[in-house]
This record gives structure tokens, sequence and C-alpha cells, in this order.
């Protein structure tokens, strides 16, 4: 009842179980390919989420902003600094910094404030100033650049959209 090797045929114990060479050069050949299909889909797929990653961050300090200014009864400024290392977002109120977000430390981000770096969200629920504010994030990581925006229009409101490219 005990079966062991040396009661099977000759001929099976001679053969040896394995994966002949053409069988390996194949298999990784066919992995190859569709590595190489995916590839691509992959870069644009991470830079999609670095630029939806800035926005959540951008939009989450001006909607803080938009908090501590009806809370405080006071202005409240939001000042982006391009020139810092990493770039980054303070919240001031009377010359007070209340709190700072690092924006993006990827090489690939691009912010573009449009017109201006400072937003002052006052009390009344209105952006200080005549125009909207515009953030527009672009990343040029992949070989499909992506852009998303985040928008402040003069009551306050703040969205964000990912679209199209650079």
């Amino acid at each position: 009842m005990n079966a062991s090797v040396n009661s099977l045929p000759r001929k099976l114990r001679m053969t040896s179980s394995g994966f002949t060479l053409i069988e390996l050069m194949v298999t990784i050949a066919v992995l190859a390919i569709i590595v190489s299909i995916a590839a691509p889909n992959i870069s644009t797929q991470l830079a999609n989420q670095r630029v939806k990653s800035t926005a959540s961050v951008i939009e989450s300090a001006l909607k803080e902003a938009k908090a501590e200014s009806i809370i405080r009864r006071q202005n409240v400024s939001v000042v982006y600094d391009a020139s810092a290392t990493p770039r980054s977002i303070t919240l001031q109120a009377n010359g007070n910094n209340i709190s700072s977000y690092t924006v993006s430390t990827s090489s690939t981000i691009s912010i573009t404030p449009t017109t201006v770096t400072t937003v002052v969200f006052q009390p009344n629920k209105l952006i200080a100033g005549d125009d909207e504010i515009l953030y527009s994030i672009c990343d040029s990581g992949s070989s499909n650049e992506t852009l998303g925006q985040v928008r402040v229009n003069k009551i306050a409101n703040i969205d964000t959209t990912h679209f199209g490219g650079c």
C-alpha cells in the first residue's frame, strides 16, 4: 500500500518534471507584452492621482479658511507660496498663521493661480476683490498631461474639476 519511487516503472522514474527553456521563454515574452501595454496606463493613472491629491489639499485649505473667517468673524487670508520648498499654503488672520498645508512635493506638478496668490475670505461669506480665483494644477509626469482646477467664485463657493490636458 505504500507507494514509493522504486515501485514506479523505469521510464517514469527517468523523466524529470519541470519546464523546458522554451516554455519559460514564451511565458516571459507574454508577460513582457502585457507589461508594455499596461505601463503607459499606469503612469497616466499616477499623474491623475497626483493632480487629484494636490487639488484636494488646495480645496481643503480654502474650505478651512472660509470656515475660520466665519467662526472668527474676521478676514482670513490664504497665501500660496510657490517659492517655498515644498510649496505651501498658509492661512493667516490678523497677521498670525492659523495653519499651513504642504501642497505638492512632486516636481512634475505645476500650480498656477490666476492673477493673485492671496485669497481673502471675509466673514460675510464673500471673497475680497472682484474676480473669481482659479488654481490650475498640471502634471507633466506622463505622456498624457492631466489638468485639474480649483475655483473660488465671488460668493466663496469652492469647486474642483478634472479634465483633459494642460
